[in-house]
């Protein structure tokens, strides 16, 4: 494993940890709406350091552990840690944006960023198939648009806007990175695409 990617394992664990134990460093560091919007803006990357329970922080680990290879193989060290940051805060900042009305929205975990680094492996392996049989690309496409169903039906207490968000910054910044996937993979970066246009033309719309 990977250095970088063992310490941000290991601060999720022991942020996570403290928070299971000590509501008050919960409620302190946790994404909330009225706080962030009073100037506390470390929460928009310490929430993303606590989960509500040891079945949340697993699948989070488990899943960054298993995609978290292809991102450093491809594009090294620092842009790992670019794309891994840079989705947390896309993640919550598209969080803020929908929800800025709402002063006691709350949440917690490292979804938003996980989420991107899964997306931003998509756009760099033409050959990652999902659970061993889904194509990267179809998945990210039905994935996107299941969260937008999930934002809209408003029926569960799933972040569907910090997942969204996350695999914008993924998405974003891994073509920033490396401009050329929009020509070598052009099938996945299309794809990827046009639910991220389906959902702003929704919000512009007053649909969500």
């Amino acid at each position: 494993m990977n250095t970088i990617l063992i310490g941000i394992i290991v601060a999720n664990v022991l942020m996570s940890y403290k928070g299971f134990n000590d509501l008050s460093f919960f409620r302190k560091y946790e994404f909330h709406i009225g706080s962030i919007r009073a100037g506390e803006q470390i929460r928009m990357i310490s929430s993303g350091f606590l989960h509500v329970d040891i079945a949340h922080l697993v699948f989070n680990m488990l899943t960054l552990y298993f995609f978290a290879p292809v991102v450093f193989n491809y594009l090294g060290g620092f842009s790992f840690v670019l794309v891994y940051f840079g989705s947390l805060i896309f993640g919550n900042l598209l969080t803020m944006l929908f929800h800025k009305d709402d002063y006691n929205y709350r949440a917690v975990g490292a979804s938003g960023a996980v989420t991107g680094i899964i997306f931003s492996s998509i756009l760099l392996d033409s050959n990652l198939e999902v659970f061993g049989f889904i194509p990267g690309f179809i998945y990210g496409f039905i994935y996107l648009l299941s969260s937008i169903y999930g934002m809209k039906a408003k029926n569960d207490n799933i972040g569907h806007t910090a997942h969204f968000g996350g695999a914008i910054g993924g998405y974003l910044i891994t073509l920033l990175r490396n401009p050329e996937l929009m020509q070598e993979h052009t099938l996945t970066t299309v794809a990827l695409a046009i639910p991220i246009v389906i959902l702003f033309g929704m919000e512009k719309m007053g649909k969500l």
